[in-house]
């Protein structure tokens, strides 16, 4: 192989993001690239910043095909597709077998397996934290908005939906924004990105204050 590794997974990945909604685009694939490296210049292990940054900007590759329900499980595909792309430009077996590990283990369902490596950790620290903040507010509601979509139905209520009179009583309200980035910081494998998420959540913390003053619900839920 004759590339460095990050920027060669960047351009065989970018063919795979032109149909991803905004949530999961090339974008969101460089943001987790670009704080992965963060994480990994804060922690105190030795990090192989080539094989994490391969993996971040190859770790969604198949959110496109699995939300137009041609794959089940987009990271368990990501990591087989990973593994063609890269032998195919010569990388060695080592490298290859890092990367795809850190593809498989980047999601937090329960069915993906626990990082084993400290690049498995950043990467999935990355990945969640993406999802907190004022850039995860705006990428979880866009996720709300996809979601819907395909349902056909709406997944949530910008609103408080508990107020009386309100429409379909039953839909969660945005709290479940809070809900699912919450979880996402509970979940962080590394003390740089538990530090990084904690400022983060404030920032929510604040936000949702805003919000449920501006409707004028009591913000304490």
């Amino acid at each position: 192989m004759t590339r460095d590794l990050g920027p060669l997974a960047r351009d065989l990945s970018l063919p795979y993001y032109e149909d991803a909604l905004p949530a999961h685009d090339c974008f969101h694939a460089k943001r987790v690239r670009d704080l992965s490296i963060r994480l990994a210049d804060r922690s105190e292990r030795s990090v192989d910043r080539d094989v994490l940054a391969a993996a971040a900007w190859l770790h969604d590759i198949g959110r496109p095909l699995e939300r137009t329900g041609a794959i089940d499980d987009h990271d368990q595909w990501a990591a087989a597709e990973a593994v063609d792309l890269l032998d195919a430009e010569g990388a060695s077996t080592e490298t290859i077998d890092a990367v795809e590990h850190c593809i498989r283990a980047h999601s937090i369902r329960s069915s993906s397996p626990d990082p084993e490596t400290v690049e498995a950790e950043l990467l999935f620290d990355a990945d969640k934290l993406d999802a907190t903040g004022a850039v995860g507010l705006v990428r979880l509601a866009c996720i709300v908005g996809e979601r819907s979509g395909r349902t056909g139905e709406r997944y949530a209520a910008i609103d408080d939906s508990s107020i009386p009179g309100a429409d379909e009583p039953d839909v969660p309200d945005v709290a479940i924004l809070r809900e699912w980035a919450r979880k996402r910081l509970d979940a962080l494998q590394t003390p740089p990105a538990r530090r990084l998420g904690e400022s983060r959540w404030q920032f929510m913390d604040d936000f949702f204050a805003q919000f449920y003053a501006e409707i004028g619900v009591d913000g304490e839920r």
